[in-house]
């Protein structure tokens, strides 16, 4: 048995439920939060060390072999992300201890952010189909709480919305998962991808294949199904945002590259082609949402659909350039993203609204947030030597080995209007006129910038250390690219 698996999510859930426990004493609710996400940083990096060093790690749950029981798999993508996820969850809980309010603290903010965890580390580290289903409603559980949490008229108008399209995609991920299994009489993914190749891919099984991807791309935010992610992800604050921009459609765009390089491989003429056809609409719509707001956080919501984009062409690549492309942008993409959104906090902290026309001049007395900004939007559109870069490159470098020159070209006509939209607040925020007064700023941003320094030094690392990192990545898109390493893992056969 290796207990090192199952930590990442063992850790969050004991805390979220120790949390619940201690409801109105805010201060150990932190110090306790502090503690867990040190532990749960420690565990992911161990985990990584160990998949790197001695392969794919499984855990048994009961022992009962699989495919009869469930398993749980720590391959080098998932642990990637594991590690990821708790490092910006960490920052984002650190942003909140000076910008969430008491309100919201005393209404188990803390508690329900750990169970979130909980569900996008099971997530990433299932690997049983209907347990992904299990672990994807323990995070929308939480993120439900979340959203309306603190109860403003934004917020629960944009939950309606919210819940709505989850119940909706709940329920077709339930009919997903029935056809699946009685196709297949087996819910393990190893098994499903070793009964699918010996037996082939029929019509009705890439039919099911759709409809896994229309469920995972509501939750990822792919077009046209990214409808709901503008409004919902603007109404809570930016401490919540930050979270749910980096953790949540990543999750859904794993469960995409999961499903379709493992399972629904053998007929990529069709749903490869359906991929790379949504993530070229997708990154273009994202981009243009990007360019037409006036407002901080919904050009930095549509650049996540712009993200979606990007990182789910890598699959419709199936190459192994390709899927390392993705990956690093993944990777980069969740620590930057965090780090837009609690800098855009701060902004909102001192300036107290989003939209970029009332606030200008604010280099003058937050000049670290306002070059901090500009390090990020760099790295956001891709200017080496930032982490942005070595995704990009290598994603153009699989897009022109499968010869998908359009879409190369669609890729980097983004990274301009990404550039672009990013460019727009940080000139007219902190290098045009001043609008507020010293004495009109709504706040400070005391305790507000460390997360991001240490999102952005990990960015830099990323991209200044590639030579470090790459080995990781590879190893990651090598087990992507042959489904037989994770499948000899688990099955052990």
């Amino acid at each position: 048995m290796n207990n090192l698996v199952i930590l990442p999510i063992l850790i969050p859930l004991i805390t979220a439920t120790l949390l619940l426990l201690l409801p109105k004493r805010i201060k150990l609710q932190k110090l306790i939060s502090v503690i867990s996400l040190s532990f749960a940083t420690i565990a992911s990096i161990v985990l990584v060390h160990k998949v790197y060093t001695d392969g794919i790690q499984t855990l048994e749950i009961g022992n009962w072999r699989p495919p009869f029981g469930i398993v749980l798999v720590a391959d080098m993508f998932a642990s990637l992300l594991v590690l990821t996820g708790t490092i910006v969850s960490f920052m984002c809980i650190l942003f909140a201890f000076r910008s969430i309010g008491k309100g919201r603290e005393s209404y188990y903010y803390y508690a329900f952010t750990q169970f979130l965890l909980t569900g996008v580390m099971g997530a990433f580290l299932t690997g049983d189909i209907f347990n992904l289903f299990v672990f994807f409603e323990v995070m929308l559980m939480a993120s439900y709480a979340l959203i309306v949490i603190g109860g403003t008229r934004s917020q629960l108008r944009e939950s309606l919305k919210y819940v709505l399209v989850n119940v909706i995609s709940s329920a077709l991920f339930v009919l997903a998962l029935a056809y699946i299994y009685g196709l297949m009489g087996t819910l393990n993914m190893a098994d499903i991808s070793n009964k699918v190749a010996e037996s082939g891919q029929s019509g009705i099984l890439t039919v099911v294949a759709i409809l896994f991807l229309i469920v995972f791309g509501l939750k990822g935010g792919i077009f046209p199904l990214y409808f709901w992610l503008p409004g919902s992800y603007h109404a809570p604050p930016y401490a919540i945002t930050a979270l749910f921009g980096a953790l949540l459609t990543k999750v859904g765009v794993y469960a995409i590259f999961r499903t379709f390089t493992l399972i629904f491989y053998h007929e990529p003429e069709i749903t490869h082609t359906i991929i790379a056809i949504l993530a070229g609409i997708t990154i273009l719509i994202g981009a243009i949402g990007a360019i037409a707001y006036w407002d901080v956080k919904k050009i930095l919501i549509y650049n996540i659909v712009t993200a979606v984009g990007v990182i789910i062409y890598g699959v419709a690549l199936a190459n192994e350039t390709g899927y390392a492309g993705s990956i690093y942008y993944l990777v980069h993409d969740m620590v930057i993203k965090g780090a837009l959104f609690l800098l855009g906090g701060a902004m909102f902290a001192v300036t107290g609204t989003d939209n970029i026309k009332k606030m200008g001049g604010l280099i003058k007395r937050h000049p670290l947030l306002g070059w901090m900004f500009f390090i990020a939007a760099m790295a956001l559109a891709g200017i080496p030597p930032l982490s942005g870069f070595v995704g990009k490159v290598l994603l153009v470098q699989g897009g022109l080995e499968a010869d998908h020159y359009v879409f190369v070209g669609v890729m980097l006509l983004s990274s301009l209007l990404v550039l672009y939209s990013v460019m727009k607040i940080f000139m007219n925020c902190f290098f045009k006129a001043e609008v507020l007064s010293e004495k009109e700023e709504q706040g400070s941003t005391k305790g507000l910038i460390y997360p991001s320094v240490i999102l952005l030094a990990l960015s830099a690392f990323l991209g200044l250390g590639a030579e470090f990192v790459y080995p990781y990545v590879w190893q990651a898109a090598e087990t992507l690219m042959d489904p037989s390493i994770y499948i000899q893992a688990v099955l052990k056969e």
